[in-house]
């Protein structure tokens, strides 16, 4: 990509949304906050890592939070363009462009929002190929970036710095901080130079959910199968298709914690399945059988519409597809998986490659 316009969100909303295997926030608020921010200030130029130079400061803007209160405690519209000024001021130093921090539905439109309205590019990569809930699960802080100083802004107007000794203090401190914000704050951190980025960025991934998000779109014009679609784009498989008939949650912690019970259907008619998630969907069970486990992505798109359903938006009685999609290679390395794998999550499995786990299953 070149560049982002207005008609182009819609099809980048829906593929990070994909991408952020339930997690990184119902991309609505934020579609609707960039396309206002390219409509006032004009279209986003897309750029390759390759196109900074070495020195160039790059800063990541985000949400972080609970994603569920976001359809209902509506940001004021400035806090990303708030957040990222103020850290500027504290570098010392103006920003060459913009990037994700993830490939999430929310997630992946605030930057573009942020780019629009300070007139910077966008850099088509981001510090994850997905989406995660924690702030260090990232893969610029895995190769040694630090996650602060780093700024956190409300829709009050309340701005609060944080400069933490390591990346896991970044999370312990700004947890609380996100909980008194209402669950919801708008980040600017992670600053890097250049050549960090080139080094350790997720490439692609803007182009990539902009190419998702079109195939489905194709796909529902066409009335094609979605889940075929979705799988070839992705390499992904299916993993269930069912009704969904429990769903729990908790957000006391700052998470979106809880899991969701389907009943099969179709191929699947007389089988359960089960989704955890924190955030993101991070562990999947056909029964007492695991299928898909954290950092691979675990995915539900609805079965009429074909569009990603994220973890706030599991309802009872929903029909649903569950995909599951490798993770980028980047993440199946010893020292990631001891950031993002299922015992971090203090689930009792060790992981194992999808490819490996869907292997005699229909797909």
């Amino acid at each position: 990509m070149t560049e982002i316009r207005i008609e182009d969100l819609r099809y980048i909303a829906t593929g990070a949304a994909i991408l952020g295997a339930g997690g990184g926030g119902d991309p609505l608020v934020g579609r609707l906050m960039a396309e206002h921010a390219i409509a006032k200030c004009g279209p986003v130029r897309v750029i390759g890592a390759d196109q900074l130079d070495d020195s160039d400061l790059v800063i990541p803007s985000a949400m972080m939070g609970a994603p569920a209160v976001m359809l209902e405690k509506l940001p004021s519209g400035n806090e990303p363009e708030v957040s990222f000024r103020a850290l500027e001021k504290i570098i010392g130093k103006k920003a060459a462009a913009v990037v994700p921090i993830e490939a999430g539905g929310l997630n992946s439109c605030i930057p573009i929002y942020t780019a629009a309205v300070l007139g910077l590019p966008l850099v088509d990569a981001d510090g994850m190929g997905r989406a995660f809930p924690e702030l260090p699960m990232v893969s610029f802080g895995i190769g040694g970036v630090s996650a602060t100083p780093m700024v956190m802004s409300d829709e009050k107007g309340n701005t609060v710095v944080i400069d933490a000794i390591d990346n896991a203090w970044s999370e312990i401190l700004s947890r609380p901080v996100t909980i008194a914000m209402g669950l919801a704050a708008m980040l600017a951190i992670y600053p890097m130079d250049g050549a960090a980025l080139k080094k350790l960025a997720i490439r692609n991934t803007v182009s990539l959910a902009y190419k998702i998000g079109k195939a489905l779109d194709d796909t529902n014009q066409a009335l094609t199968s979605p889940v075929e679609v979705l799988c070839e784009v992705t390499g992904g498989f299916r993993l269930f298709t069912g009704k969904i008939v429990d769903v729990t949650r908790d957000m006391t912690t700052g998470f979106l914690r809880g899991e969701a019970g389907i009943d099969g259907l179709g191929d699947d008619d007389g089988a359960t399945f089960r989704v955890e998630f924190q955030n993101e969907n991070l562990v999947a069970w056909n029964g007492d059988r695991l299928v898909a486990a954290t950092p691979d992505l675990i995915t539900v798109i609805d079965a009429e519409t074909a569009g990603p359903v994220t973890t706030e938006n599991l309802q009872y009685g929903r029909r649903v597809h569950v995909i599951g999609i490798p993770c980028d290679p980047f993440w199946r390395s010893t020292e990631a998986l001891a950031q993002v794998g299922p015992r971090y999550f203090a689930y009792d499995v060790d992981y194992q490659p999808i490819e490996h786990l869907v292997e005699g299953v229909n797909q």
